[in-house]
């Protein structure tokens, strides 16, 4: 066996399912899951429509690793209107482009394509709390995970100021997530441009997880990408910088499992050349249903506003027993709380049939500091009644602590 998977930690799901085995909440209460990052927003029917057309005709070819050229042109065209700096750079979507079956399957094979194991002490940084896919993808490459510790005092971002000389050296990939799952935050285009020249110093490479970033609060306020700003550098070439990005958020699609990654050409043609062997090619249907996605923007805009309703009604109902902060993006509220998170956890469920994710299982412990304790991940991914039903019953479960 790999002996690297025996590094491998319990996934979040699975610590929580252990944290609620034998608590038997309230028969009369139904049950409401906040804890999973899951849009239960309708997929718009177009996009249902667009592959069930494509079903009758793209069950009999293989798929190509590289994807149909529509799609990829479909992408450097959305990427084109969606970010300004880029409306003037033309995105080769022979070269700059690939789709994947969703960012969760990219980012981890992004990995395994540029770590070099055969270097002493192979750094993968990575903020904490993360995505669980980010460690375990470092762990199979051969390297060590650097957690980037994400804190109040620093918007829940990591501080890139602090990271000493010597771990930048034995960096070769850092994963970075903006919107930040799960606080919801975004780094700064001059925290980006300082990252990028970080960069060009020490030779690492940047991995963009932008899974989050069509849900955003303010509709005159869209979050930029990494390549937007490798853009305004005169860094066309995008050296070093690869953006990952899918459909599952942006248009209530996770089952779709539809995604791309963009950027360096040199990079691309490498995992290019790994996904050849992996086969991951995405499916005719898929990409077909992700080519008229990817095109139409009213549905994204809709879905925005179901996120920003969701969000409003929180804040109305708690703010008079608990603090609510909205982030900028994403639609997880990363909300401090009075007890332990487990503890928190296990009481809610116990009296209100109502689950969300210990802020500690998606952190790790690091100079005595886990960054996720006396927090939890409040996913409103339900429908708007359920979320206000939610709401109530974290109200009525504070007010009696």
């Amino acid at each position: 066996m790999n002996p690297d998977l025996s590094r491998l930690q319990s996934y979040p799901f699975e610590k929580l399912t252990a944290l609620k085995a034998g608590i038997t909440p309230p028969s009369n209460l139904r049950e409401i899951n906040l804890s999973i990052g899951e849009p239960q927003h309708p997929t718009p029917s177009f996009i249902v429509d667009a592959m069930q057309k494509a079903l009758t005709t793209d069950l009999g070819k293989y798929p190509t690793t590289k994807g149909i050229l529509a799609l990829r042109q479909q992408i450097t065209q959305w990427l084109a209107k969606r970010f300004p700096e880029l409306a003037h750079v033309t995105l080769d979507p022979e070269r700059q482009v690939l789709p994947v079956n969703g960012t969760r399957e990219a980012l981890f094979a992004f990995a395994q394509t540029v770590i070099d194991r055969r270097k002493k002490n192979p750094l993968v940084l990575m903020p904490n709390p993360f995505y669980q896919i980010y460690e375990g993808a470092a762990l199979l490459a051969g390297a060590s995970p650097y957690y980037l510790s994400c804190l109040a005092e620093n918007n829940f971002q990591p501080d890139f100021d602090a990271i000493p000389a010597d771990v930048w050296a034995d960096c070769q990939l850092i994963y970075i997530c903006s919107p930040n799952n799960p606080s919801g935050t975004l780094l700064d285009k001059l925290t980006l441009r300082k990252l990028i020249e970080k960069s060009d110093e020490f030779g690492f490479i940047i991995a963009a997880d932008e899974c989050y970033m069509e849900l955003y609060a303010d509709e005159n306020q869209a979050p930029s990408s990494l390549l937007a700003v490798c853009a305004e550098m005169g860094r066309t070439d995008f050296k070093n910088c690869v953006i990952f990005h899918s459909l599952s958020k942006r248009s209530n699609a996770p089952g779709l499992r539809s995604g791309f990654v963009a950027g360096d050409t040199t990079v691309l043609q490498q995992f290019l050349l790994y996904r050849t062997y992996h086969g991951c090619a995405m499916p005719l249907a898929v990409q077909t249903a992700s080519v008229v996605a990817w095109a139409e923007q009213a549905h994204v805009k809709t879905n925005r506003d179901l996120y920003r309703e969701k969000f409003a009604l929180m804040r109305e109902i708690l703010s008079p027993v608990i603090p609510i902060e909205i982030p900028p993006a994403s639609f997880y509220l990363w909300q401090k709380i009075p007890i332990s998170d487990t503890q928190f956890v296990q009481q809610l469920y116990l009296t209100q049939r109502l689950t969300v994710l210990p802020g500690s299982y998606l952190s790790r412990t690091i100079d005595g500091i886990n960054p996720g304790e006396n927090r939890v991940r409040i996913a409103l991914v339900p429908d708007v009644e359920d979320c206000r039903e939610a709401a109530h019953r974290i109200r009525h479960f504070l007010e009696t602590l």
